[in-house]
């Protein structure tokens, strides 16, 4: 006899990492499934195949949907036994038969957004990228504005355009700053990527108020690429004094299967260190560590330009599920957030172009000899990222995918 996980396993994907996705084959219906190697198993169909050990009933209710949304709603008490139980399932001698029978091999399917998006905050948790800006747009002042180090900074996106790896882009339009004042409408000439990790945030709490280790054990379901699109131009003119709208509201990038945040335990690692004294609500050393020790990738047009580390945030998920919730703000299922772009000390760890290229003054130099600055019209971007996983196993996020298509 053998195992599912001994006959379908790659590296990146084996039964530490079991990531989730919404699949459906040859235009049939959609389904809950889990990807082990390059095969995505159908969760509901494994639980009908496999009599023993036999799926939580309140799990098994949760998995017959076409996405995450009903074991998002079911919570931790649903998600943590499904993830036993899969795992079970995949390193039990002698139900490798009953595994195959629910798989399809990822080639053969489509897949989908994996969850809805209910409510979006953008964060911005990376102190070298946060420095970063601060440079270019105020060189006369301290890069970080007083807050930033006392406070996770963020602000409220729109959920609607979250959408799906591979969705094209179409470069945005909005009104430029011009140097003689009167700004110019069009496409933006300024378009950005910004290499983030998403949370997926799952169970309910109406009165908020959701403390850092309620968020880590409770809440906190998974981890997904991000890119937030960013126009410069368009955003650089209307940020002040409310922030960014129709400079990011245009679209935001998410890979398609969503990592387990359990899956990440051998990944977690302390945060840099505070050289502020933290409030109470914010103090993640409770059963911490918290940070992520996940290495992301940025590829445009199959050139490889920058590594982002993610174990530089300053900031951890679940600070920032905290406060996000702390004002009463509530907390429900498929609440999503992202990191803020990640960068790292080194030049070819920042995760936009607007820092490799620091602001068009210094344009990258891809292997063609082309100078880049920022996206030009049928260029696509790709988001990897890899963390380590247990046992000495690799954690795998696939890929976040998005081609650049011309201003309608």
């Amino acid at each position: 006899m053998t195992t599912a996980a001994a006959r379908f396993a790659t590296t990146g994907f084996g039964a530490e990492n079991l990531p989730y996705a919404s699949f459906s084959v040859a235009g049939g219906e959609r389904r809950l499934g889990v990807r082990l190697g390059d095969h995505v198993i159908a969760v509901a169909a494994l639980a009908a195949q496999v009599g023993s050990p036999r799926l939580d009933d309140a799990a098994r209710d949760a998995v017959s949907g076409p996405d995450l949304d009903a074991l998002l709603a079911a919570g931790h008490t649903a998600w943590q036994p499904l993830r036993a139980w899969l795992q079970q399932v995949v390193t039990t001698d002698g139900l490798d038969a009953a595994v195959e029978s629910a798989a399809t091999p990822v080639t053969d399917v489509q897949l989908h957004l994996p969850f809805t998006v209910a409510d979006y905050v953008d964060y911005y948790a990376s102190e070298h990228h946060a420095s970063n800006i601060g440079q270019m747009f105020r060189p006369d002042e301290d890069p970080l504005k007083p807050n930033w180090k006392h406070l996770p900074v963020g602000y409220h996106g729109r959920a609607g355009t979250v959408i799906a790896s591979g969705t094209d882009i179409p470069r945005p339009k909005g009104l430029r700053p011009e140097q003689g004042g009167t700004p110019s409408f069009g496409a933006s000439r300024r378009l950005d990527i910004e290499a983030e990790l998403g949370f997926v945030v799952g169970g309910s709490v109406p009165e908020g108020e959701v403390s850092v280790a309620r968020a880590g054990a409770e809440h906190l379901f998974g981890v997904v690429l991000f890119n937030d699109w960013s126009a410069r131009d368009i955003q650089a003119y209307e940020y002040v004094p409310l922030g960014p709208y129709l400079g990011k509201s245009f679209a935001s990038s998410i890979s398609m299967w969503v990592v387990p945040f359990d899956a990440l335990a051998d990944a977690r690692v302390e945060p840099p260190a505070r050289d502020h004294e933290l409030t109470a609500y914010l103090d993640d050393s409770v059963n911490g560590p918290w940070g992520l020790d996940i290495t992301m990738e940025v590829e445009i047009d199959g050139q490889v330009v920058s590594h982002p580390p993610a174990r530089t945030l300053y900031w951890t998920a679940p600070q920032m599920v905290a406060h996000m919730t702390v004002n009463g703000a509530s907390l429900r299922p498929g609440d999503f957030f992202g990191s803020g772009t990640v960068s790292g000390t080194e030049v070819d760890q920042r995760g936009s172009f607007i820092e490799l290229s620091w602001g068009g003054k210094e344009p990258l130099r891809l292997a063609d000899g082309r100078e880049q600055a920022f996206l030009e019209d049928g260029q696509t971007v790709t988001l990897r990222g890899t963390a380590p996983g247990a046992n000495g196993s690799i954690i795998d996020f696939g890929e976040c995918v998005g081609t650049i298509t011309p201003a309608t």
